[in-house]
């Protein structure tokens, strides 16, 4: 299959690695041109992800990639760039695989949802790029309304170290993805805080039930958020030492601005240009996300152990 991957981050990088190992026809479109020239070259990404082996894919920048002859489109960007990224790409047949955990920051759409008259699914899962490139093994599930579409997505990209599900739950899938970064980010200052295991595990169970909550309002289906888009990325985003989004929530903690962590991790922090959309979204839904609040007020400037004082003393209620 003739694949661009747009967007040569981390995860865009280690994905074409992947997709090169089933024999596709792999370019690598970035949207830096020294960078396609370095890893054209180099066959490595020495600054997203050092270990992934790019040998077998081509790079380019983004206006010279071969898009219209593409079978397969793989969207690799932050959220607040994907609107752009997709409206500019010419009209063509060629579904769209979006890697992309968050929502439009522009309308608060599902980014599914923005996609210009072409057939959409969705890839996620818990699926760090680091360990991807290291070769290690993972599962992520594809979110497709069409079943068929779906499973030959899933066929295209298993492999036998990267296992791939089928899901028809878009909706799920897709809030999940946005909604486990906000989480993350909560869980990161649980971290900084110094608050132990006990607070962690209570802050990441009662995020995964707003993402229920908030999943539910939505039409989503409730397993999903049981499964490997949910629990499974929502624990790893939470615990992991290569998640950004907790290492964000940590430096936050220790009294560093959100814009300052952001600059110091140097890559695309989704929970904090997904939280306040995610807060507008419950809001406009009438359902109550108080983690995805309080995260908020934090980003905004509040006191981070204030945050944690309100939390702590809500009204009681049942689980």
């Amino acid at each position: 299959m003739r694949i661009v991957v747009i967007g040569g981050g981390s995860w865009g990088s280690a994905f074409a690695s992947l997709l090169a190992e089933q024999e596709h026809e792999v370019v690598l479109a970035c949207r830096d041109a020294e960078q396609a020239r370095v890893i054209e070259q180099t066959g490595r990404n020495p600054r997203y992800v050092p270990n992934a082996d790019l040998r077998r894919i081509r790079a380019r920048p983004l206006a010279a990639a071969p898009v219209a002859e593409a079978e397969l489109l793989v969207i690799a960007v932050p959220s607040r760039a994907f609107r752009e990224v997709v409206s500019a790409i010419p009209e063509g047949k060629a579904p769209v695989l979006s890697l992309v955990k968050g929502l439009d920051p522009e309308s608060g759409e599902r980014l599914s949802r923005v996609v210009p008259g072409r057939s959409v699914a969705v890839l996620s899962g818990p699926n760090h790029a680091e360990e991807i490139a290291d070769g290690l093994p993972a599962a992520a599930v594809i979110a497709c309304e069409d079943e068929k579409l779906g499973v030959r997505l899933q066929h295209a990209v298993i492999s036998p170290r990267f296992r791939v599900y089928v899901n028809t739950d878009l909706v799920g899938v897709e809030l999940c993805a946005a909604a486990k970064n906000v989480i993350a980010l909560g869980a990161g200052a649980a971290d900084g805080l110094g608050m132990g295991d006990n607070a962690k595990a209570a802050l990441i169970t009662r995020g995964l039930a707003e993402m229920a909550r908030l999943g539910d309002a939505c039409g989503a289906r409730p397993e999903t958020f049981s499964g490997l888009a949910g629990m499974g990325d929502l624990v790893v985003t939470c615990w992991s030492h290569h998640s950004r989004n907790r290492r964000a929530g940590e430096l936050i903690a220790h009294g560093v601005s959100a814009a300052a962590a952001q600059a110091d991790i140097a890559m695309a922090i989704e929970g904090i240009t997904t939280a306040p959309v995610l807060r507008d979204l419950a809001r406009r839904l009438g359902i109550e996300l108080p983690i995805t609040e309080s995260v908020c007020e934090v980003l905004e400037g509040a006191d981070v152990r204030d945050s944690v004082s309100a939390l702590m003393g809500r009204k009681p209620t049942e689980e």
